[in-house]
Order: structure tokens, then C-alpha cells, then sequence
């Protein structure tokens, strides 16, 4: 069976606090935790693409690249300059308060893919708004692994109806450091 692959490229800035982070000393020299700070990465995503069946559509594509609009659009207004957190981070409530969140899902769909803290009763031109409407609210340690993996199933949920769906994805957390995770 013939199996063509196609990818596409996003870059995005984004923050984190790996709260889960453990070094070990007989592999690091310094043992200083710094993934635990909040810390912010100019990132890269990576999305490779096959079809379902192997097989190219009746335009001879596994799917046009213009099929992905939509996850820039998402990207931009979920990941961009946000500060993805985990909602079960021992520091969430000192970070984020006891603010109400508002589900997001994936776009044209009912899947949930995380929250955004709700800032309707803020006026816009506070420091305050400006603060919360900065979280992208997750239920996982925002690993660059745990980040690939989750981008995975957000965009299969989104271009099965295509007939594709995710080969893998790789997350750019540097230009020297990412993880690949590979759909099986």
C-alpha cells in the first residue's frame, strides 16, 4: 500500500511551569529545576498528515494544505502568547485565582480541548483582564510531549471527517530541543 505523507509548519510563542520536573543528579550537574519557573518558549509545531486509507483524494492529495487554516486560527488564538497551565498545578489557584473557566473545544466539534478563564465581567482595559485572558487552561503537566500528544488528538478529531488524520507531530519547545509523537 502507498502511503504519502504532507506537513505543515506553526510557529507560536507560548509559556509553561513543568511543575512535575525532576532532575537526577548522575545526569545533570545542576540540579536547579528551572522548567519549574513560569517560562516562556518560542515554539514550533510540526504537523504531518496521511490519509486514512493510503490512498491520494480524487485531486491526487492526501488533503490540501488549506485544510489547516483553521489550527493556525486555533493556534493563534489559544497558544500564541498564552500561557498554558495545568489546572492540577499545585501553584494553579495562586497563579489563576478561583476565577470561572469557559470550555474550549475543537473548532465544528463538541471535543473538549481546554479552557480559557472567564473574563466577561472584567473591563477590557485592565491590567486585570489583560492578566486572565493570558491562561490557556489544561488538564495535564504542559510537557512538550504531553503538548504533541494533545495536539495529536485535537487535529484527528478535526480532519477526520477528511479522511486523514495525524501521522505525527513534532513540538519545537527551542530550535535545539523537541519531542515527536507518533500516532499509532
Amino acid at each position: 500500500m502507498s502511503n504519502w505523507i504532507i506537513d505543515k509548519t506553526f510557529e507560536f510563542c507560548y509559556g509553561h511551569r513543568v511543575w512535575t520536573q525532576v532532575l537526577h543528579g548522575e545526569y545533570a550537574d545542576d540540579l536547579k529545576c528551572a522548567c519549574r519557573h513560569l517560562h516562556g518558549h518560542e515554539g514550533k509545531m510540526q504537523v504531518y498528515l496521511r490519509s486514512l486509507d493510503g490512498k491520494l483524494d480524487v485531486t491526487g492529495m492526501v488533503t490540501d494544505f488549506r485544510h489547516l487554516e483553521w489550527l493556525k486560527k486555533w493556534i493563534n488564538t489559544y497558544i500564541d502568547h498564552q500561557f498554558v497551565i495545568d489546572k492540577n498545578d499545585p501553584l494553579y489557584d495562586q497563579i489563576v485565582g478561583n476565577r470561572k473557566l469557559v470550555t474550549v473545544t475543537v473548532p465544528g466539534t463538541e471535543y473538549f480541548a481546554g479552557y480559557k478563564v472567564d473574563v466577561s465581567d472584567l473591563d477590557p482595559n485592565t491590567p486585570e483582564y489583560e492578566y486572565y485572558e493570558g491562561f490557556f487552561v489544561v488538564e495535564f503537566v504542559p510537557t512538550s510531549e504531553n503538548l504533541s500528544s494533545w495536539m495529536a488528538e485535537l487535529v484527528n478529531v478535526k480532519m477526520a471527517p477528511l479522511g486523514v488524520k495525524v501521522h505525527h507531530i513534532d513540538w519545537w519547545e527551542t530550535p535545539k530541543s523537541r519531542s515527536v509523537f507518533y500516532n499509532d
